[in-house]
């Protein structure tokens, strides 16, 4: 793909939706990053039901702390993997208050020290909450960037950094949620709804879809 494509791409992924934003509900940091945790193998819409309860009641480091892992888990209880996401986020509030004064690092590096932060849940913390030009592939990524011809990659890695590389800097803070939403809503994994896709002329997708 060529770099006139890729502009023309992400010109109109910017003219449909001009402020892209992470579907999770969140107002601080700290709750992204908790928010972020929980939503590994699973739904943003299934988080945002489980921190509509525990937020009002426990938004930072030192109150999840005080809840405990067993109060806590009454209110994630309905997310898959709770226990072991409990876990890491009682750890990772303990690091919080204990290294970093109770707040969230704005560092690569520091983040993933953090129990359950890996690369990509960095990259969404280091772009959503602190606006750095950060890509966080996930499966919708990966499969939008190689289906597309974006950036062809066999690994997570690779694409992340291949997407760093091609995509222009104008465009680079709000791609990953541009290709995510398309992912999630257009380019989906088993019927990809191709008569609906406003970037379908520009698509090196081979297997284009009448719908």
């Amino acid at each position: 793909m060529n770099a006139a494509k890729r502009r023309e791409i992400f010109t109109r992924f910017r003219n449909g939706n001009p402020h892209p934003t992470t579907e999770l509900v969140y107002r601080t940091p700290f709750e992204l990053l908790v928010a972020v945790v929980l939503s590994a193998q699973a739904t943003d819409k299934g988080v945002n039901l489980a921190t509509a309860r525990l937020f009002p009641v426990a938004n930072t480091p030192q109150a999840i702390l005080a809840l405990g892992l067993d109060g806590l888990k009454e209110y994630i209880n309905t997310i898959g993997l709770y226990n072991s996401k409990g876990k890491h986020l009682i750890e990772t509030c303990r690091i919080l208050v204990e290294q970093h004064g109770g707040e969230v690092p704005a560092s690569r590096e520091a983040l993933e020290m953090l129990p359950g932060v890996g690369r990509k849940t960095a990259n969404v913390i280091l772009n959503t909450a602190f606006g750095q030009p950060t890509i966080a592939v996930d499966t919708h990524i990966f499969r939008v960037a190689n289906r597309i011809g974006l950036a062809p990659g066999k690994t997570v890695l690779e694409v992340e950094k291949k997407l760093l590389k091609v995509i222009e800097p104008q465009f680079r803070h709000d791609a990953h949620h541009w290709l995510i939403l398309h992912g999630r809503y257009v380019c989906k994994a088993r019927k990809p709804m191709c008569g609906e896709c406003l970037i379908r002329d520009l698509c090196e997708y081979k297997d284009k879809t009448d719908k």
